[in-house]
């Protein structure tokens, strides 16, 4: 029995749809969706309708994309109101989201971890030290790199991305915290927990779309055996006081050829 994750499937490419197809099935084992699925409901549907009969459990969190609200989409739900949207879907089908209980996985060994999956954002605050967010981000937009979440991310009813991000990390510490403490936990998100995990070497600015600074201890607060997020588009294996943290998003083997999703599912536990 094992506990896999991929992130940043991003079904609006064909090419990514069929090697999604193409998963053989895992019906012993657990798989983690860490965002970015795609960017509409039909995107969501369709993977997790694919996915669903061939593992034990899903779990899954939103990206930034998955909440993204088009000018084509003929709903026009914004904001909360599209997460949960998106949640509906998912509970609907059986797959576990942020907005239920957490669950408790356990190896074949009789060892067990609750897994929590967050839906945390961002909040600006991953820049460089010394500077204000408008510094930042006239920075970003003076190199070019400005995050498309800024005009179809859309934070409704809250005032901004960075009110609705306080109040998801208020929420969310006092559920990590009502975690009996004989469990180690698997924490995931979407987006990076810390910010020295946030490696984008050609475009270092769109890290201020990349989490917040909240979240830094979070992994010895909660006492994770493992961290698990997306996003960067750069998949790699980090460690942080002795934890270890996995970026689960597809990305390219050794030799720079495209990896399939099948390729890419990384086992979190047991640790390989």
């Amino acid at each position: 029995m094992k506990l896999l994750a991929v992130s940043d499937l991003h079904v609006a490419s064909a090419a990514t749809r069929d090697a999604v197809a193409a998963i053989p099935p895992h019906p012993d084992d657990w798989l983690i969706l860490a965002g970015d699925i795609g960017e509409t409901i039909p995107h969501l549907e369709w993977t997790l309708r694919t996915l669903r009969p061939r593992f034990r459990q899903l779990v899954w969190v939103p990206g930034n994309h998955d909440l993204w609200t088009l000018p084509s989409d003929p709903n026009q739900v914004r904001g909360e109101g599209r997460y949960r949207q998106l949640v509906d879907v998912c509970q609907a089908l059986g797959v576990l989201t942020p907005e239920d209980p957490y669950p408790e996985w356990t190896d074949g060994d009789g060892r067990s971890v609750v897994l929590a999956p967050l839906f945390l954002l961002y909040d600006y605050t991953f820049r460089p030290a010394g500077s204000t967010k408008a510094e930042a981000l006239d920075a970003a937009v003076n190199a070019g790199v400005v995050c498309t979440d800024e005009f179809l991310l859309h934070p409704d009813p809250y005032p901004t991305r960075e009110a609705w991000c306080r109040t998801r990390v208020h929420q969310t510490v006092e559920r990590l915290a009502a975690i009996p403490e004989h469990y180690p936990t698997v924490l995931i998100s979407h987006f990076p927990l810390r910010q020295d995990l946030v490696f984008l070497p050609r475009i270092p600015q769109f890290s201020l779309w990349c989490g917040t600074k909240q979240t830094e201890d979070w992994h010895q607060r909660f006492r994770a055996q493992a961290v698990v997020y997306g996003h960067l588009h750069i998949p790699r294996t980090s460690w942080r006081n002795e934890v270890r943290f996995e970026e689960v998003s597809l990305g390219n083997g050794p030799d720079g050829t495209r990896l399939t999703p099948a390729e890419r599912l990384r086992q979190v536990l047991p640790f390989p």
